[in-house]
């Protein structure tokens, strides 16, 4: 219910109360269950972790290994290494976890979350990351892990932002870009922005999910201290 709620009206439309009143009991009622309003989003957030562990350990099975995007192997010979399989497995599913219920990006970056099924994703994460070819020690897995949650928060939190405010005004992104264009191109022509023009003229214009993709892999290339 509060999760349902969530996703229809965003956090701001969720309260105790408003749960009570949908479930026909008094908030009060609830109260026997949850602490305050923070205790029921920690609950919220574990039950999406939840769906995340479920879809990542079934995606990451031998045989359900994900490819990497443009469908090139992560590992010589064509064989993608375990670590890399489940970590773009969790990556994944965050992803679709976010965009699914894009109330838990605007919870994510905070103070960390310790439900079971949070940790046990975190764990999941973490015990693939140690097997990562440039990963030696904790120090190197604090800094790994610590990198590769960045890029999830930052990138997850863009993306639904975006969504969110091609709702709002009824402008999706090649519509922006286009009214755009002619500002652009005057500012190009004085010559002093030619590396930002070269990133737009020339460079790659992808959707969202191929931009994910695409700088996942750089991370994990990072990670792996060599490109795949």
């Amino acid at each position: 219910m509060a999760i349902r709620l969530a996703d229809e009206q965003g956090l701001d439309g969720l309260s105790v109360r408003k749960i009570a009143k949908e479930l026909g009991v008094g908030p009060m009622r609830l109260y026997d269950y949850v602490t305050n309003r923070a205790e029921l989003l920690d609950l919220m957030v574990d039950e999406v972790y939840a769906q995340i562990a479920e879809s990542s350990t079934h995606t990451a099975e031998p045989g359900g290994q994900p490819a990497e995007a443009g469908g090139q192997p992560a590992e010589a010979g064509g064989r993608q290494a375990g670590w890399r399989a489940t970590v773009l497995a969790v990556a994944r599913a965050t992803r679709v976890a976010a965009l699914e219920h894009e109330w838990f990006a605007d919870l994510l970056g905070g103070r960390p979350h310790l439900g079971p099924h949070t940790l046990a994703v975190g764990e999941l994460n973490a015990a693939a990351l140690s097997q990562a070819p440039a990963v030696h020690d904790i120090d190197d897995l604090q800094r790994t892990a610590g990198a590769l949650n960045s890029f999830l928060i930052g990138v997850l939190r863009r993306e639904v932002t975006e969504r969110r405010t091609a709702r709002a005004t009824g402008t999706d992104v090649p519509a922006f870009q286009a009214g755009l264009g002619p500002y652009l191109t005057r500012m190009f022509t004085t010559g002093r922005y030619p590396t930002i023009a070269r990133l737009v003229v020339d460079g790659s214009h992808l959707d969202a999910e191929e931009t994910f993709n695409r700088t996942l892999t750089t991370v994990l290339d990072g990670i792996t201290g060599n490109p795949a």
